[in-house]
């Protein structure tokens, strides 16, 4: 019997894993009700909730042995169709619903992306032995957050989303910033401090202080750098 507690255990903590991360469809749901309502704070907080989870879960799930105490459940399925849902869905709605593209491509452009991310999430090698993302990482909904608080004209927001897009079919490894290798500490850090001051701007909305973004771009440089030097040349190292 001594034998069986921490079995069962270890089960409840690895279903409840995946029930955290299930929760990613509410805080989708939410964020989309929010764009109907025109509440673009309050898309903004379900926007963050849904990231966090999705930050967190995969540390957990490997902390609680999800693949050996709850493998009635696809975690990794799980996990992609909650990221089409926050990652692409939802930021593609807040294009339809917004005025932050011109009309007239406005439709065309949230179709492509639906298009260009159900490309990238089904290709095998989609996610690298290497923790690495092949191509453009479907980061619709970073891109939606910047064209919100940047307020920039709509052709030049089109045209960064179309530059994304053919991004996609371009086969550069990004990092996967937790599961990095390369420059380890340095990594982690910049990735929690862009995090923290990305959501306390962010929650400042619509009243954000104007450096916020621009101070953003620092990590933002960085991860490509990254992401675009060939790994081969990177000291793994922290």
């Amino acid at each position: 019997m001594t034998d069986q507690k921490p079995n069962f255990f270890r089960v409840i903590a690895a279903w409840g894993v995946h029930l955290f991360t299930a929760t990613g469809a509410i805080w989708g749901l939410l964020a989309i009700l929010a764009i109907f309502e025109e509440d673009y704070r309050m898309m903004i907080v379900w926007m963050i909730v849904a990231m966090l989870v999705d930050g967190f879960d995969g540390a957990l799930a490997r902390w609680a042995d999800v693949k050996k105490y709850a493998n009635g459940v696809d975690g990794a399925l799980l996990d992609n169709i909650l990221d089409y849902l926050n990652y692409v869905l939802v930021p593609v709605i807040f294009i339809v619903k917004t005025d932050f593209l011109p009309a007239p491509v406005q439709f065309f452009t949230s179709c492509l992306i639906l298009l260009t991310s159900a490309y990238q999430f089904t290709q095998t090698d989609a996610k690298t032995d290497d923790h690495h993302f092949k191509g453009f990482p479907s980061y619709w909904n970073v891109a939606a957050l910047y064209m919100l608080l940047m307020n920039l004209p709509p052709w030049v927001n089109f045209g960064f989303l179309m530059l994304f897009n053919i991004m996609v079919f371009i086969p550069v490894k990004y990092i996967y910033p937790s599961r990095n290798s390369y420059l380890r500490t340095l990594t982690l850090v910049l990735t929690y401090l862009y995090g923290a001051i990305g959501i306390w701007g962010l929650l400042q909305y619509p009243d954000q202080p104007g450096w916020v973004v621009w101070a953003s771009f620092v990590y933002v440089v960085y991860y490509l750098a990254l992401s675009l030097i060939p790994k081969n040349k990177h000291a793994h190292a922290n």
